[in-house]
Parts: C-alpha cells; sequence; structure tokens
C-alpha cells in the first residue's frame, strides 16, 4: 500500500519543502539577474492575466514590481519558474525542460521527431500543433455555420494532458517529457511520480486536493486561464473522452514518471485529415459535396487565434509585418510570431508583395485565395 511505498530522495526532498510551504521551482538562481528575463513576455502576462480577470495590476506598475509580487525574483534573483516561463533562454541551464515528440508506426519506427524548447508557456501550443499534425480529423457539414470536427482525440483531453505534464512535472529529474503518437494510442510521459500521499484511486474522485509540485508555474498557468480549476484536469480528460465515445485513459507510473495513455476508438479509421463534407440536396439526401470537400481540406490544420487575426487584416488591404505584429498583440518579433508568421507564407495563406527580396524593408503581406477560402469557411 501507499504506506509501505519507498521514497526516493527526490520525493524526500518535496515532503520537505512541502512541510515549509514552497516548492523548487521557488528557488532563486544565484547566476541569473533580471537580465535574463524577457520582460516583453512578462508585459503580455500582464496584459492577459488581466483581461482574463484574474489578475489586477495597479496603472503603471511594472514588470519588475509583478514579478517580485508573485516571488518569482526573490533577493534580486529570478527563481527557476521565472526563468522557465519568462526567460531569454528557459534552457540555460535547465536544458531537460523540454518536449520531445514523436510519430511512431511501431516502437522503434519513427516517421517525426521534434523536441520543443523555449518558454514553458509556448511550449503548450506548440505541442498541440504537432499531435493535431498527426491524429485524424473529420469536417462534417450540418448546415450550422460552424462545421464539425471530430478528431480522433478530443483536443481538450490532449491539451490539458499536455498541461499537466509541462506544469506538474519534476524538472529536477534530467528527462524531457517524451510524447509518443501511435496509430492507436496515444502515450504521454513525464518526469515525477505522484506526489506523496496521493493515489490514483483518488486522483480519480471528482473532488481531489490539488498537490501541485510547481507552486509558482501553477499559479502564473492559472492567471493565463491555461489552468482552469485546481484539482479538475483529470476530470475534464475523463469527461472529454467518454463524450467522445473513447475508452477511458489510463494513469500509471512507470521508470519514474507519469504515464497517461489515450486509445482510440475502434471505429475511427480514415485517412489523415479526411474530409467529410454532407450536404441536403433539394430532396433531402446527403451527397458529397466537392467544394465543401476542398474548403475542410484547406481548412485542415486548425489556426490559432493571433494567425487568424493576421488573415482578417490582410483581408482588408496589404499589410507590413509591423502591422501584423501589432495586429497578432506582440510588441516584439518573438520566435513564436515569426514561426507563425512564416507558416501562414509557406501553406500559402499570405503572399509577400515583393517575392523576391523577402527582406525589403517595404515588403508587406497580401491575403492569398487559399486565406480568403480559410476565413470564409469559419474554420481558422
Amino acid at each position: 500500500g501507499d504506506s509501505n511505498r519507498l521514497l526516493a530522495p527526490a520525493a524526500i526532498a518535496e515532503m520537505h519543502m512541502a512541510s515549509t510551504g514552497t516548492s523548487w521551482d521557488a528557488r532563486p538562481l544565484p547566476d541569473k539577474t533580471i537580465k535574463d528575463i524577457d520582460i516583453a513576455r512578462v508585459r503580455r502576462y500582464m496584459t492577459l492575466a488581466a483581461n482574463i480577470g484574474r489578475r489586477n495590476f495597479a496603472k503603471g506598475t511594472k514588470p519588475g514590481e509583478v514579478l517580485e509580487k508573485l516571488e518569482l525574483i526573490r533577493d534580486g534573483h529570478p527563481t527557476w519558474a521565472a526563468v522557465l516561463l519568462f526567460g531569454k533562454h528557459p534552457q540555460s541551464p535547465l536544458t531537460q525542460a523540454t518536449v520531445h515528440c514523436g510519430r511512431f508506426r511501431a516502437e522503434i519506427d519513427i516517421d517525426d521527431d521534434r523536441l520543443i524548447e523555449g518558454s514553458i508557456i509556448d511550449q503548450i501550443d506548440e505541442t498541440m500543433d504537432f499531435l493535431k499534425k498527426h491524429i485524424n480529423v473529420r469536417f462534417v457539414i450540418t448546415g450550422k455555420p460552424r462545421r464539425d470536427q471530430i478528431w480522433d482525440y478530443p483536443l481538450e483531453a490532449l491539451r490539458e494532458a499536455v498541461v499537466n505534464a509541462i506544469c506538474h512535472r519534476d524538472y529536477g529529474d534530467t528527462a524531457d517529457i517524451q510524447i509518443k503518437v501511435f496509430d492507436d494510442h496515444i502515450r504521454i510521459w513525464s518526469p515525477g511520480l505522484l506526489p506523496y500521499g496521493m493515489t490514483f484511486e483518488e486522483l480519480h474522485k471528482r473532488t481531489h486536493a490539488s498537490k501541485p509540485r510547481n507552486k509558482l508555474i501553477a499559479q502564473v498557468f492559472y492567471d493565463l486561464e491555461v489552468i482552469e480549476r485546481y484539482g479538475s484536469g483529470i476530470h475534464r480528460i475523463l469527461d472529454a473522452c467518454a463524450a467522445a465515445g473513447l475508452p477511458e485513459p489510463t494513469f500509471s507510473e512507470s521508470t519514474g514518471g507519469l504515464v497517461v495513455t489515450f486509445r482510440k476508438a475502434a471505429k475511427a479509421s480514415g485517412r489523415q485529415h479526411q474530409a467529410e463534407a454532407e450536404l441536403p440536396t433539394k430532396s433531402g439526401d446527403p451527397v458529397k459535396a466537392q467544394e465543401a470537400q476542398v474548403e475542410a481540406q484547406e481548412a485542415q490544420v486548425e489556426t490559432p487565434k493571433w494567425q487568424r487575426s493576421m488573415l482578417t487584416a490582410c483581408s482588408l488591404g496589404e499589410k507590413t509585418g509591423k502591422d501584423l505584429l501589432a495586429v497578432a498583440g506582440y510588441r516584439n518579433r518573438t520566435g513564436n510570431f515569426k514561426k507563425g508568421l512564416k507558416r501562414l507564407v509557406a501553406e500559402h495563406f499570405l503572399e509577400l508583395t515583393i517575392s523576391d527580396k523577402p527582406n525589403s524593408r517595404l515588403q508587406k503581406y497580401r491575403l492569398t485565395a487559399k486565406g480568403k477560402a480559410l476565413l470564409q469557411s469559419g474554420k481558422g
């Protein structure tokens, strides 16, 4: 039973910190200063948290003051949480603070492989982008303004599992988070066992105590509504899978970490991103509509709201990179912004007005027919 569980040194250290009301991520890094923090990223957090309503910052409050108030800076030095959330180089020195994703045909047959780095906030969306790339989705035309999307696995359940892995993992462990996508299941492994005193039986209860391993990270995730409610994540996963008709995900411990395994419904099949577009004819019989299929296929990759806002802006006329930066809600050209803009151009939703000189200071971006179709489809 749990009372006879042998404690690893990490668990003993965790118990000690819990007894003092602190957590690992609250420890300051003596060799880091405020200069190692991306202040623009902190400002975005302040704006989002205030708009969501989970934080209220007085007018004129400076980012440094916010970090100190949240105890993300202690004794003049950023904490581990501050570096992972807002650091200019989050993987320095914590190189294991990454998510390693792979698409497997078999345990040793890898089709796609990606190591996701950067801020742990950005890692969530980038991990979800990888998962959506490698699972099937069907678009069903029902006559409603928006088409129904039916994924192999409910995205809200996958996202919740990814958030839990990133937020609650043991960052003292030298392993990265490992996500493996197979033909019929997805396995998410994150370093660190259940908190001491927590069992899988309790985890499945509708109400259970929240014991975040990384309290400061969990607080910022809550402020940004990444975490909706403390202690609710597991049941959000179970409920989403049940509603989708999927087998109940399994939770287990393996090789020093937690494993969540999602299994595809037995009936789920078909080509990746197959589009099912059924429209009623005048006689009431459903038919395959070629135009709807094309529309669905063009919109097969779900576009984040901030990228869709750039497409919408370009639908009103050609825009500069600076224009799109403002529309997307960024102050600076972050890696995430550059990646998003590059994706819109690479997938021909936007095109360059000076295509032979991509770095021209006069460069602008123009909406393409494919981009227009994406906006009109309501998918984006």
